[in-house]
């Protein structure tokens, strides 16, 4: 019988974790601008619940330009000001920089890759440790449990669902054969 992941039974009044669970974690992405956004959320989520990120997603968005990477990439010294003085997200000098570094660094992958995306495909499969030494030397703020869960997020690593839970079949089912490994 399918029973839903832990998390999702022991608080079924949560209904933003419930509905990231069922809809967003560990579906592929294609979008470069989804991936950065989830790099982003998952950066800002250090030190935090997932909860406060899930509720604070739509300002989020609004406040990092619709997570358009070109935009980001070029935020000058008012955009951090602007972003440190929102109430409606996580202010931190270190992750508001963190996701204005990323978007550039995420604009030379693209240069050479043509995408975030084919960047990532280009690296996959990788073992945990592995992707966390690569984003470390690529990206700035991504530790283990950062890259962990981005990756789980995204697809990119198992372990999002829980093999019992009716999701679990749905995202194995997007995922492309060559990543299913």
């Amino acid at each position: 019988m399918a029973t839903y992941c832990e998390y999702c039974i022991s608080h079924p009044e949560d209904t933003f974790n419930k509905n990231y669970h069922d809809t967003q974690y560990g579906f592929p992405l294609e979008n470069d601008d989804e991936l950065f956004e989830r790099l982003v959320l998952e950066v800002n989520q250090a030190g935090l619940s997932w909860i406060t990120i899930l509720k604070k997603a739509d300002n989020f968005h609004k406040a990092y330009s619709g997570f358009k990477i070109e935009k980001v990439a070029k935020y000058t010294e008012k955009d951090r000001a602007r972003l440190l003085a929102d109430a409606g997200i996580i202010r931190n000098r270190l992750k508001v920089n963190a996701a204005i570094v990323n978007a550039q660094k995420i604009l030379e992958l693209k240069k050479e890759y043509g995408s975030f995306k084919n960047w990532l495909d280009s690296h996959h499969p990788l073992t945990k440790d592995e992707w966390t030494k690569l984003f470390k030397k690529t990206f700035v703020f991504t530790g283990g449990e950062i890259v962990n869960e981005f990756l789980m997020s995204t697809g990119y690593l198992a372990g999002a669902h829980e093999e019992q839970c009716p999701v679990y079949r749905t995202v194995a089912g997007l995922r492309p054969a060559w990543m299913r490994k």
